[in-house]
């Protein structure tokens, strides 16, 4: 029975580096970036769907000339956008 040689010790320092190196920079994954774009979907529905909620009911509750439910819905796809691009930003600035 024979048994195989052992690494010189350069290859293992060269697989750890490697290794090391791998694992500090992972590579982009796919499923990252479907979070992502999950993740600034909702950001922008959620405070549009709440602003049509809010002017909904003070339509109802608080008459104006203007429409509520339109200036709300419109704030909340602003808010949404600020927090959609703050999302980007931040993804772009951990890559």
């Amino acid at each position: 029975m024979t048994s195989k040689p052992d690494k010189p010790s350069g290859d293992i320092i060269r697989q750890a580096k490697r290794m090391k190196s791998h694992r500090d920079n992972p590579s982009p994954s796919p499923l990252r970036g479907i979070g992502t774009f999950g993740m600034i979907g909702w950001s922008i529905v959620v405070p549009t769907v709440g602003g049509a909620f809010l002017g909904l009911w003070l339509d109802r509750t608080a008459p104006q000339d203007f429409s509520w439910t339109l200036a709300l819905i419109l704030g909340g796809v602003v808010i949404g956008a600020i927090i959609a691009a703050s999302w980007i930003n931040k993804e772009r600035n951990d890559e």
